[in-house]
Order: C-alpha cells, then sequence, then structure tokens
C-alpha cells in the first residue's frame, strides 16, 4: 500500500523501508555513523529527508531538526554549539555548507550529479551484513524559530511513552476513518512529523509538498481525495481564498502552531462544515490539548481540553493552581515532555480555564503588556479586531509611554477592496474594549509579516514601528 507522496514520486511502504534500510547500511559504511552520534537535518519536505530520518534512527543516532529558513549566520552558531557528525542538508544550502568551519561531514539531500541521500537509498549497500542493534536516538527539536537563541527540546521515541497523545490523535479526530492526510506544515517543527509518523503507525497514506503554496496544497488535496490536513491558521486562510472547492474532501483540518480568529472558524464552518480541530501542544511538552469542532462551537476562542496522561494547570511557579477564569502561566506535566516528565514544564505561554475544563490562550507571557498598571494581552485585543468585516489581520504590540508605562500600538491589514480609516476603527473600538485595552495609535499596513512557520512576525512590527522614530 502507498505510504508516502512527494512532489516528485510515489513510495509504498515496503519501497520506504527498503530505502531506509539502504540508507543506514550507507551511513554505517560509508559515513561512518553509529549510535549516539549527531546528524543534523536541514531539508524540505520530501521523501528523502522522511528516509534519512528513519536510517538515522535506526542506527541510533540523535536527529537534529533544523529551521531550513535560518541564516547563515544562525547556522554556523547551532553547528559550532551542537557539533554535528553528519549534516544532511537541501542543494541550496550547498555553498553555505562548503565554506563553512562548522562542518566536516555533509551530504546533500537530493543531487543529479553529486553523492546525495536519493542516490544511496536506491543503491544497496552491503545488505547481507547486518546492522548492529541500537536503541532509538533522540529526536531533538530547537526551539525559537530562526531567531534569538534555541533551546533544545529532546524527545526519546517510545510507543509506550506517546501512546497518550497517538490515541488522542486517533479518538478525537477520527483518524481511523480516514485514507489520506497532506502534512502541510514543515516536518523540521516537529508538529508535522507527528503527525506523519501517526499516520504511518496506522498505515494510511501521507502526501507531502517541499514547501506550501496555497494552489499546489488545495490541487493535492483535490487530486488525492485527502481526508486529514495539518496546518498553521495562515495556511487555511490562504487555501480558503484560493479554492474552497477544493477542499471538499476534507474531514479534518488540524490546525496548530498559532492562535485560532474566530473569524476563521466561523469561515472554515460555513464553507466545509464542522471539520476543524484546535491542537495545543510546545517543542518541549508535545500535544496537550485538542479543541473539537464541537469545543469550537461552544467557543471558538479554546483550546479545547486536556488528553488523557496530561495534568494541565493554570498556575504561578510551585504555587497551588489559579481558579477558573484567573489568568496566569500554563504549566504542563506529563510523561511525554522533553525528558521532564516529572516536572512542572513551563510552557512560556498565558491563559486561563473555565468551570467546564476548557482551555484559552491569551498568548506568551513574555508579550502581556502592562499598561497603568493593568495586564493587557495582545491576542484578547487581536481576536476583537479580527472581528471587524473590513480587517484582514491585526496585531498588537506594547510601546514605551511615559505616562502609562506602556500603551498599544495596533497594526492592521484592511481586507481586500475594503475602505477603512484609523479614526473610523477608533470609534468601533471604544465600546467594544476597556479603557486600559485602547491602542495610542492604529496603523494601517498593505501585508503583515510573517515568520517562515506562519505566525505574526511581532519582532519585525516592532523593528518597522521604530523606525518610523515613534518607539
Amino acid at each position: 500500500s502507498t505510504a508516502l507522496v512527494d512532489d516528485q514520486e510515489t513510495l509504498s511502504y515496503k519501497q520506504l523501508l527498503d530505502r531506509s534500510l539502504h540508507l543506514a547500511h550507507s551511513f554505517s559504511e560509508k559515513y561512518g555513523v553509529k549510535s549516539g552520534q549527531k546528524i543534523g537535518f536541514l531539508c524540505d519536505n520530501h521523501a528523502s529527508f522522511v528516509a534519512a530520518v528513519f536510517a538515522a534512527s535506526r542506527l541510533g543516532a540523535h536527529v537534529y531538526l533544523l529551521n531550513i529558513d535560518m541564516s547563515k549566520n544562525q547556522f554556523d552558531h547551532f553547528a559550532a554549539r551542537f557539533g554535528f557528525d553528519l549534516l544532511i542538508y537541501d542543494a541550496r544550502w550547498h555553498d553555505s555548507i562548503q565554506h563553512s568551519n562548522q562542518i566536516t561531514k555533509g551530504l546533500l539531500s537530493e543531487h543529479d550529479r553529486l553523492p546525495s541521500v536519493r542516490t544511496l537509498s536506491k543503491t544497496p549497500g552491503e545488505t547481507g551484513k547486518k546492522l548492529a542493534r541500537a536503541s532509538a536516538g533522540s529526536i531533538v527539536l530547537l526551539t525559537g524559530g530562526t531567531t534569538g537563541v534555541p533551546k533544545k527540546a529532546v524527545h526519546r521515541p517510545s510507543l509506550f511513552q506517546f501512546l497518550n497523545p497517538f490515541l488522542a490523535l486517533i479518538d478525537r479526530l477520527h483518524l481511523s476513518n480516514c485514507q489520506t492526510a497532506f502534512v502541510a506544515t514543515p516536518l523540521f517543527h516537529g508538529y508535522g512529523f507527528a503527525v506523519l509518523c501517526a499516520f504511518f503507525g496506522l498505515g494510511k497514506k501521507v502526501v507531502i509538498s517541499r514547501r506550501f503554496y496555497a494552489p499546489t496544497a488545495c490541487r493535492l488535496i483535490r487530486e488525492h481525495k485527502v481526508d486529514v490536513v495539518t496546518v498553521v491558521p495562515l495556511m487555511i486562510h490562504k487555501m480558503l481564498v484560493h479554492g474552497a472547492g477544493d477542499l471538499t474532501s476534507l474531514s479534518c483540518i488540524a490546525s496548530g502552531g498559532a492562535p485560532l480568529s474566530p473569524k476563521l472558524v466561523e469561515a472554515v464552518s460555513k464553507e466545509l462544515g464542522a471539520v476543524l480541530y484546535n491542537l495545543y501542544g510546545t517543542s518541549e511538552a508535545g500535544l496537550n490539548t485538542i479543541a473539537t469542532p464541537q469545543d469550537l462551537a461552544h467557543s471558538p476562542h479554546t483550546i479545547g481540553r486536556k488528553i488523557s496522561g496530561v495534568r494541565f494547570a493554570v498556575r504561578d511557579g510551585a504555587k497551588k493552581s489559579y481558579a477558573p477564569g484567573i489568568v496566569g502561566p500554563f504549566c504542563i506535566q506529563n510523561s511525554w515532555s522533553a525528558g521532564r516528565s516529572r516536572s512542572w514544564v513551563d510552557t512560556g505561554d498565558a491563559g486561563c480555564r473555565d468551570a467546564n475544563g476548557y482551555y484559552f490562550l491569551k498568548g506568551r507571557v513574555d508579550d502581556m503588556i502592562v499598561s497603568a498598571g493593568e495586564n493587557v494581552y495582545p491576542l484578547d485585543v487581536e481576536q476583537v479586531l479580527s472581528s471587524h468585516p473590513a480587517i484582514e489581520c491585526a496585531a498588537v504590540i506594547g510601546i514605551k509611554d511615559e505616562l502609562f508605562g506602556q500603551r498599544l500600538a495596533v497594526f492592521v491589514q484592511p481586507a481586500p477592496r475594503a475602505a477603512i480609516t484609523e479614526k473610523a476603527l477608533f470609534e468601533w473600538l471604544r465600546p467594544r474594549l476597556a479603557r486600559f485595552q485602547l491602542p495610542r495609535e492604529i496603523v494601517l499596513v498593505e501585508e503583515m509579516p510573517y515568520t517562515p512557520l506562519g505566525k505574526l512576525d511581532k519582532k519585525q512590527l516592532k523593528k518597522r514601528y521604530t523606525a518610523r522614530g515613534d518607539g
């Protein structure tokens, strides 16, 4: 049966297994890869990437999933810090890798002439020679995206450890009833790779494409009659705009990685029915809550209820949990957290829960704005703004203010062909926000900046604001 479809080829489960085993032999014989070594991956979504990760894991190597969109300077920093024994990378990184002093062994993922994962995977090694048994190495995710100093989130593959999130995906998303999944999110982000492995565990077909492009995504969903797609909210929006008619085969849209707007929840429901699911997790703590379409009908703001095996608390460090309705830091304890199953993981997010066990995300703790002594969470204001029919997208940042300490600056991207003014928006906001939530300034922009993962890039917005001479 079909296991994997990428932009170039279709592989059965036997072909994927054979390629992974051929690669494992080649990695061992030609590159000296053995248990405990570090292999970095700098790849878009394609079959060679997937087969190489499985091969590295078979040898007991530690797999480091790197952000393909990082700068060369950031890569050199990571390579020096982690000391990769082998780096597998896409061709567009070739010149940078060749001139890097940090990489002693590198292998292209795909190439017509030079040695590559793709050619090695089709060339049997000494398959008669038995591979040494090795326990699976770690999967290492680097948090922090393309900016800042990343933290390692180390996950040790274990069927027993990951049984609860695996069963939660199957049960709440009804994956056993589905046949084909399209993983639109980057595999290096972890979320995409986790869903890919879940579908492989069920023996289903998985479709991937190098980079997300809405017209291509819509075509793939239509041609392969895809049941399930993993996305970030921006991807859903772009696909709906391009062609909602291509998405009618979907019975599950699994959204994660960024907050869902109530407007998008309503748009999906109107166009496609009750198919949208909101997943909440982190690189360190993995999957922890799921909101079903019925949960989102109850409240489009919710990230749902916690899954089995999770202790989820709104609490301040070692202090006891906050009462329902009180906003505070999200802290999580589960058996599949990155090496910290017995301790509380501070997610860095803030939110609250209600009396019915629904959780609500308010945003990053660091994003909270203290204005005249009042705590303001940008997401609350952004969700109000997104309900305006003439607004495509809105983002809120904190700016210095001599009187209030901090005030809010709002960036607004108008909807196509919408006529909107700052003055009219101020008037519209006044009855809908508390006084301390009202912005000092509204800035209209043609287009919002996004990170490669589809999150609003507020660091870029702050730079824009500062460059205007106002911040």
